[in-house]
């Protein structure tokens, strides 16, 4: 139990040793999961402020808590987020990186529970009541979790022990950074009526400013508001869901989900180009990570997927489904690139491109059909080979001619 544990007398009221009985859900949350995973390549940088983003006209990946403390948080403007916080080192993204690691964690989570019902990379709900006989009470489960997790991946990551998936995950909020809380049963009421009403889960900006106007600004505010003053104000659904979270009422169960259905990434320049052979070289460089992602999921798609987005924010996708699921860097580019080739360009400026692949299948699973003549050894292996060099000596230090910077 090295790692950190909240105390009664912490920032969240409730600890590893409280009464965890029925609190089967937990909401495991890495801690600034881009950002601490940059710092595996660039660990002189630990302690200080460090965004993960690319340009100035993109948006913030993520941001270690030094550079949070600025006020940086994710998706804001990387032109914001420089003039926030000057000091900071500006880290490109290694999403290869992030779907390898993302993977050893969600190992983590599924040797001790089937039911794993993942919400992004970093994050996912764990259902531990088969477990509990077997590895001990969910607390102890969830402390266990993040010490694998430590030692194997090298991240830290917060954890909420609850009875339901929304209390699960404000108390991982609330563990923020490297913490573990528990939210007792009995207790549970008593941690929600104490936060804002922004905590409760369907509350945007808007909502918010709906209820200040009706002068309810605590959760315990909406919990002792009759239904039928809710219903007026925010309409029938909207009314009748807050309440019944403002007493802890969250029926969703933990559902183990199928893999996601779609790999891709995008990118946005730093200045709008009009040039195809730029735009071309950056549909290599996003072809590569997109299929370096699907093969480090095990996956292969059927689909590709382009995305251009123009200089006026116009945006439009083509797409082209192939005879055959592939994860070769070089089939998706190629078919990215006479995806753009088509739309016959005349000069138009190009703000940002994407590319990914749809129609995921686990690539073990896939028939390949033979051709006459094919060389024994193709591109396929040449990614497998590039694939190996990055995991041993980092990301990119094979790459195509295409890609490298001018001397």
């Amino acid at each position: 139990m090295s790692r950190r544990q909240l105390r009664p007398d912490g920032p969240g009221g409730w600890g590893l040793d409280d009464d965890d009985t029925g609190c089967t859900v937990l909401h495991a949350d890495m801690d600034a999961f881009y950002a601490s995973v940059e710092l595996l390549r660039r660990p002189d940088l630990v302690g200080t402020p460090v965004i993960v983003g690319g340009g100035n006209r993109g948006v913030v990946l993520s941001a270690t808590y030094e550079a949070r403390r600025h006020g940086v948080h994710a998706a804001m403007p990387m032109a914001r987020a420089r003039r926030l916080c000057p000091g900071a080192t500006v880290l490109t993204p290694h999403h290869e990186d992030y779907a390898r690691i993302s993977s050893g964690v969600m190992e983590v989570f599924r040797s001790i529970t089937p039911l794993v019902e993942p919400l992004s990379l970093d994050e996912a709900f764990l259902d531990v009541s088969g477990a509990v006989r077997r590895l001990g009470s969910p607390a102890r489960i969830g402390a266990a979790l993040r010490d694998r997790i430590a030692d194997e991946q090298g991240i830290t990551c917060s954890v909420g022990v609850a009875s339901t998936k929304f209390v699960a995950k404000l108390a991982s909020g609330a563990a923020k950074p490297d913490g573990l809380l528990v939210v007792p049963h009995a207790q549970t009421v008593a941690f929600l009526h104490a936060l804002p009403v922004s905590a409760l889960w369907g509350v945007g900006e808007r909502t918010e400013e709906t209820l200040a106007r009706l002068g309810l600004r605590t959760v315990a505010d909406i919990a002792h508001t009759p239904v039928t003053t809710l219903v007026r104000g925010l309409g029938d659904a909207t009314g009748r869901h807050l309440h019944a979270l403002a007493w802890g009422r969250d029926e969703r169960r933990v559902v183990a989900l199928a893999p996601e259905r779609s790999i891709g990434s995008e990118e946005t320049f730093s200045r709008d180009v009009d040039d195809a052979r730029v735009v071309h070289r950056e549909l290599l460089r996003l072809a590569e990570r997109t299929a370096a992602r699907a093969r480090a999921a095990g996956v292969a798609g059927r689909t590709v997927v382009l995305k251009v987005r123009f200089a006026d924010f116009t945006t439009i996708t083509r797409s082209r489904t192939l005879r055959e699921r592939t994860d070769v860097t070089r089939e998706v580019h190629a078919t990215a690139r006479d995806l753009f080739d088509a739309l016959a360009l005349d000069r138009a400026r190009v703000r940002l491109v994407g590319v990914r692949l749809e129609g995921l299948a686990e690539s073990a699973t896939q028939p390949r059909q033979l051709v006459l003549g094919e060389r024994t050894h193709g591109w396929r292996e040449a990614d497998g080979a590039v694939d190996r060099a990055g995991a041993r000596f980092g990301a990119g230090s094979v790459r195509p001619a295409t890609l490298l910077p001018p001397r």
